[in-house]
């Protein structure tokens, strides 16, 4: 039984081979087509040609929403422990 697919997929009009679990193809192309549609939106936004400029750019704001979503959680979580613990605290108390 097959675990992988081989898969080509184009970043800034190059191809590049490789190998997904069978399940992750559809998320990988679908990641592919977003990585490629903020590289488009930085040449518009800022008239800049040059891919590996835009593959920083667009790597550092990736970062960036990664960053974010990792203190959204902390904070989610954080907030979560906070309300446990108050809830345990009214159950001991009363």
């Amino acid at each position: 039984m097959i675990n992988e697919l081989s898969i080509k997929i184009k970043i800034c009009d190059r191809l590049y081979p490789m190998k997904v679990g069978v399940g992750e193809e559809a998320r990988v192309r679908k990641m592919t087509q977003q990585l490629n549609q903020r590289i488009e939106n930085y040449q518009q936004q800022f008239g800049i040609q040059d891919y590996q400029d835009l593959l920083a750019m667009v790597a550092f704001d990736c970062l960036i929403d990664l960053q974010q979503a990792q203190e959204g959680s902390q904070t989610f979580v954080v907030q979560k422990v906070a309300d446990l613990t108050q809830h345990i605290q009214k159950v001991l108390s009363s």
